[in-house]
């Protein structure tokens, strides 16, 4: 395997569209009914959990992308193969490939359930997850570009949904706000724990890396872009807790698709079924990119096309959205997803950097040795 990756210029990205990208990315499942899940560990102080995730993203994408600022331009595929070796160094990239098809896994899982339960009861899953394995196959076929463009009008085109959550504002009980900070630290870190399923996505940063113009914009576009997401979500937090109460939060599965129900237009009377129907535009960019990170993860350790191990690789994940799942075993699939992804997303970067700046180091002073002996 490469170490080191060139993109050809026709195939680089201008790197304010980072800011798209994570955004896009930190968009999708989650967002639905992540309030439910923080309010059960931090209750009235679920709003804090959700700052201290923001900052726990921050910290996290800074290690991620002075990670890959140690090296020319490369990706996690290559640093890992570079810093652990041929056999350690690919077992660890097959389990970010693993990885990255859990999450497309998780994703249309879960959005078929919203489907199914708000819509088209009677609708098959097959249907329904070779319509989205078809948009993801189509998209493909156009590279990194085109799926950062997916990405770009995924963010622009969905801000008017931002806009209406602002409608559950003239019916808010601002005192179901209160009291504030009555749970423990311990619980407020629980609560900021369970956001991993919601925020997960910015780690796309470790395989975009190379096509980015600008590398030593990187770092300042991603923190906008995690800055965004915090903002939304601690809005949302703020919507949802003033909105219902906490019975009602307790027992409110998709909070976010709840608010859109209060919506109401002379011409549309239901109107969560067009922002759920809309909501596939979110998920896009994060199933393109999932896909695109496995297959170019494959293509790499094995020197194979990409193209035909992403028409391989949607298959299977097809086959595997064949069979039925319900409410109950759905939601035991995310809790596992969420604490892999924890330790994988928030805990192994701090990991690798280390073990970047070791191995520097280390060649540093080897190199000085024999200049040394050189001049001797």
């Amino acid at each position: 395997m490469k170490v080191l990756i060139q993109p050809k210029p026709q195939h680089m990205v201008n790197t304010f569209l980072l800011v798209f990208v994570v955004h896009s990315m930190q968009l999708g499942v989650g967002i639905q009914g992540f309030q439910r899940i923080i309010y059960l560990d931090a209750k009235h102080d679920a709003w804090v959990s959700v700052i201290l995730s923001g900052a726990a993203m921050a910290v996290v994408g800074f290690v991620m992308v002075k990670t890959l600022a140690a090296y020319e331009s490369t990706d996690l595929y290559g640093i890992q193969y570079d810093v652990l070796g041929k056999w350690l160094g690919n077992l660890l990239n097959f389990i970010f490939i693993l990885y990255c098809l859990a999450s497309f896994h998780v994703i249309v899982r879960n959005y078929i359930e919203v489907i199914q339960a708000w819509i088209f009861p009677e609708v098959p899953n097959w249907l329904l997850a070779l319509t989205l394995v078809y948009l993801v196959y189509y998209a493909l076929n156009g590279g990194m570009r085109t799926i950062v463009g997916v990405s770009f009008f995924s963010v622009v085109l969905s801000l008017w949904l931002v806009i209406l959550l602002a409608y559950p504002f003239q019916f808010a009980k601002w005192e179901y706000l209160f009291p504030m900070f009555e749970a423990s630290i311990p619980d407020m870190l629980r609560g900021a724990k369970q956001m991993t399923f919601t925020v997960v996505g910015f780690e796309i940063i470790y395989f975009i890396y190379p096509f980015l113009k600008e590398k030593d914009r990187v770092h300042r576009h991603m923190q906008y872009g995690l800055l965004f997401t915090t903002v939304l979500y601690l809005a949302l937090m703020i919507i949802s807790l003033a909105y219902f109460s906490g019975g009602q939060l307790e027992r409110t599965i998709w909070g976010t698709l709840s608010l859109f129900k209060i919506v109401r237009f002379p011409f549309i009377e239901r109107f969560e079924y067009v922002a759920i129907a809309f909501w596939v535009l979110l998920i896009l960019p994060n199933l393109m990119f999932y896909m695109w990170s496995a297959a170019r993860g494959i293509s790499r350790i094995f020197n194979k096309k990409e193209q035909k191990i992403s028409w391989l690789l949607l298959a299977l994940m097809y086959l595997t959205l064949l069979y039925p799942m319900n409410r109950l075993q759905i939601n035991m699939m995310n809790n596992y997803f969420s604490r892999g992804a924890f330790y994988l997303i928030f805990g192994y970067p701090f990991v690798l950097y280390a073990a970047v700046l070791i191995k520097k180091k280390l060649f540093s002073k080897k190199g000085e040795g024999n200049a040394a002996k050189n001049a001797e």
